[in-house]
């Protein structure tokens, strides 16, 4: 059973410039699938140009929480870091719908209170309630980024029934992870996870049939201030070996198996 990262930015363009690079090595370190995460249209049309062009990558659209209401931020004079393509929250959405069938999950979307502020809560709902309603309607998993509303996002996707779903990179209370994983939701671990205290928990204290690994590269890799990459899920591989008493090629397998048992046959079959 080969490895697999279910969070990864691979068109960011610190890894876009080095794609044949970053996959091959990639494959050296045994990883079997990437599920690759858009953030608005532009950005879902690369992942799927992407995974057109190697089978390793298997793409998932989302609508990034912050972009969702990015042009209402820029009016209240809020200060983001971001660059490139904007969209409104209809177009996000609607490109979504109209595209779910070529993707393997839909996400990354979520609720961010860290930058967003408190006034635009409710229209970063919504449109979260209208991505969720459509990955239910696909029957598709759902990739979840939260920051600082964890537990509404759970609480908003509990009143859905959404069952499918992947927490990615979850920066909550280690107490709420182990709620949603009880729930049936998985939790997917980054590649920094031996220098994090919460994510290192996570891996001794979670029900090991509810988690996965990811790198979110480029960012949160093993080495603080180098680019992350998808060969670095081999490390957390080895990493939870190590607290869970076993070998890499066993926590392979569980992580597999997850995989297989979230995103279904389609995207088991390059494990």
């Amino acid at each position: 059973m080969a490895l697999v990262d279910v969070h990864a930015h691979l068109t960011h363009p610190r890894l876009a410039e080095r794609e044949a690079d970053v996959l091959r090595r990639a494959r050296e370190a045994g990883v079997g699938a990437i599920v690759a995460n858009g953030l608005n249209p532009t950005d879902n049309q690369a992942v799927r140009e992407l995974a057109r062009r190697d089978p390793l990558v298997k793409p998932a659209f989302g609508f990034y929480p912050v972009d969702v209401v990015l042009p209402e931020m820029r009016e209240l004079g809020v200060e983001y870091p971001r660059e490139g393509h904007e969209c409104s929250a209809e177009e996000g959405v609607a490109w979504v719908r109209d595209n779910v069938g070529d993707a393997i999950a839909v996400g990354e979307i979520g609720l961010d209170g860290h930058w967003v502020p408190e006034a635009l809560w409710e229209k970063q709902e919504r449109v979260f309630c209208e991505l969720v309603q459509i990955a239910l309607d696909a029957n598709k998993p759902i990739v979840i980024h939260t920051r600082k509303r964890e537990r509404r996002a759970f609480d908003v996707l509990k009143e859905m029934r959404a069952s499918r779903v992947n927490w990615h990179c979850f920066g909550g209370k280690v107490k709420l992870a182990r709620q949603i994983a009880d729930h049936g939701h998985y939790v997917s671990i980054p590649a920094n996870a031996r220098r994090s205290e919460s994510f290192t928990r996570m891996l001794e204290t979670l029900p090991r049939e509810r988690l996965l690994l990811e790198t979110d590269c480029p960012y949160l890799g093993p080495d603080r201030g180098k680019t992350n990459e998808p060969a670095n899920v081999a490390a957390t591989a080895a990493y939870a070996a190590e607290l869970w008493e076993t070998t890499p090629d066993d926590v392979a397998a569980r992580i597999g198996a997850n995989f297989v048992a979230l995103f279904g046959p389609d995207g088991g079959r390059a494990v």
